[in-house]
């Protein structure tokens, strides 16, 4: 009986074309001189003896990465790489705030009420409204908002100054911080799922950069530094 042929002469005699072969005119599966297989990287460039070539990162694909193409196509001469930092993050607290926090909409609560509540936990005294304001970046009228619908669910109260008649000093009542004691892990759960598709270590690399970007801006502002 004769030997049935390999299968790349068999594919070749079927189709009329030799098997695929590498620009050194090796095929696939066999290996190159000297003894080791190929490889190739990610971003499509040959290593010949077998290492891993270290290449570029891989280009984000996302909206801003369509945003910054097509102003580098009707605004070429314009440096967009501004565009790719900032622009991201503002998609990316864009979509936090559409998406919600589940723990906190399970609570019934919103963000900023939620960051009024954790405010006064972690710093375990009485704040003034102002000083609310300023540890979480929002106007006073915001505050006075947020404050007035907590209040209504007991779950922050609010004294007078005995000195000074327009001055208040807020604090958390035991609902309130049982409460914020209950949706703190699982909030932390929450945002760790989002952050699932980043390791760790990028994740703190990643914290480091928008600290070191925060940290300059704040020092921009004149905002207290914590």
């Amino acid at each position: 009986m004769a030997a049935r042929p390999a299968r790349g002469a068999r594919d070749a005699g079927r189709t009329g074309r030799t098997p695929y072969a590498r620009r050194d005119g090796t095929t696939p599966g066999t290996a190159r001189p000297g003894g080791r297989t190929g490889m190739t990287t990610a971003d499509g460039r040959s290593s010949a003896d077998g290492d891993p070539v270290a290449g570029p990162p891989p280009v984000p694909v996302d909206t801003v990465a369509a945003v910054v193409r097509q102003w580098q196509t009707v605004r070429p001469e314009l440096d967009t790489g501004p565009m790719e930092v900032i622009g991201r993050v503002n998609r990316c607290a864009a979509l936090l705030q559409q998406a919600e926090d589940a723990p906190l909409r399970r609570a019934g609560l919103t963000r900023p009420e939620f960051d009024v509540l954790g405010t006064l936990r972690r710093t375990g005294h009485e704040l003034t409204p102002g000083d609310i304001a300023r540890e979480t970046f929002s106007s006073g009228a915001a505050v006075t908002k947020r404050l007035k619908a907590l209040s209504e669910r007991g779950l922050v109260e609010r004294r007078g100054d005995t000195r000074d008649r327009r001055v208040a000093h807020v604090r958390l009542t035991d609902a309130g911080r049982d409460l914020v004691d209950g949706v703190l892990p699982d909030q932390l759960a929450y945002e760790t799922t989002v952050l699932s598709g980043i390791d760790a270590e990028r994740q703190r690399e990643l914290a480091g950069l928008l600290g070191e970007l925060l940290g300059q801006l704040e020092g921009r502002l004149g905002l207290p530094r914590v």
